[in-house]
């Protein structure tokens, strides 16, 4: 495969309405740096016709260059899939809706010439989107932070530019609950946070509903924190001792001031209750860590590919 100065990685997922925008907007910007450059677009399942209007765009353009997955496998494996098909010097990830502006990536590529690693994109504002996903944005960073000892900037996402060593060490690491911008952290390097306003999205809908986002915050705390199993066994502890403390309360009242044999049965069965859902969550945050090595033993691949456009052999 022939190496180019840049690689752009474009995840797209039923994004007719807008991907003819954001492949002018990209090709505009990159053909005014005036150094070679590819555009990797990684169709994750598109149901619409994604697909077919950038095949069209990529008989004519030979920079345009197309990752088509056999199903849909998600927003951080088509990321992945990019990744491990891109040949730059300097790889940025964009998604296809335009939120990110392409136009500031001349900006983040001067900041990686001065010897940055990874430049990612911080908000400063977030146009077009809701007030409870905002709040749950921020709400999951401080979250996720405070079990891993500050390890994901507040604010970031996936739009960012890594330099070719990193993109190496991320295609290093297998696992498949990925979680890339905690990965992007995690691996270290020389990194510079470019701050900037997200647009609202160009056209189409959003394609990370609550339940995709709350999957994607359960991979990042998972994959990067024990906390949720330390917590379990805390509850548990507490729990025990509370549990004695009470047992000698009942008994004392019993002998010493009321007969409290008329409650003794609700106050027992309210605490097997509420006992019994601990240990059901203590069991099922196991059961998340558990299920992650069963998936990582497994040996799948991360995804299948039904055809590459554009690549050469």
């Amino acid at each position: 495969m022939k190496n180019v100065k840049h690689s752009i990685i474009i995840p797209m997922y039923n994004e007719q309405e807008g991907i003819a925008e954001a492949y002018k907007r990209l090709t505009a910007v990159m053909q005014g740096l005036n150094e070679s450059y590819e555009l990797i677009f990684v169709n994750d399942g598109s149901r619409d016709k994604t697909m077919e209007i950038m095949c069209k765009i990529a008989e004519g353009d030979k920079a345009v260059k197309i990752v088509d997955f056999a199903r849909n496998f998600g927003h951080q494996i088509a990321v992945t899939a990019g990744l491990k098909y891109c040949s730059g010097e300097a790889v940025v990830i964009i998604d296809a809706d335009l939120q990110d502006p392409p136009e500031i990536i001349p900006a983040m590529l001067e900041k990686w010439k001065e010897g940055y690693q990874v430049v990612y994109g911080k908000r400063l504002k977030r146009a077009g989107e809701t007030f409870f996903k905002l709040l749950t944005a921020k709400m999951f960073y401080r979250f996720i932070n405070k079990l891993t000892g500050n390890l994901v900037p507040v604010d970031t996402g996936d739009f960012r530019l890594i330099d070719r060593a990193v993109v190496d060490t991320m295609n290093s690491m297998p696992e498949h609950n990925r979680f890339l911008r905690g990965m992007g952290s995690w691996i270290g390097f020389k990194q510079f946070p470019f701050e900037y306003e997200r647009n609202e999205r160009f056209a189409g809908e959003t394609k990370y509903p609550l339940k995709k986002m709350l999957k994607l915050a359960k991979d990042g705390i998972i994959s990067f924190s024990n906390a949720p199993l330390a917590l379990a066994s805390t509850i548990g502890g507490v729990m025990l001792a509370g549990g004695a403390i009470w047992l000698l309360v009942l008994i004392i009242l019993e002998i010493f001031v009321i007969d409290i044999e008329s409650s003794y049965l609700q106050i027992t069965l309210s605490a097997m209750a509420f006992c019994t859902g601990l240990i059901l969550i203590g069991l099922g945050l196991l059961g998340e860590y558990v299920g992650r090595i069963y998936d990582e033993v497994k040996g799948r691949p991360l995804f299948t590919v039904m055809r590459t456009i554009n690549f050469e052999e």
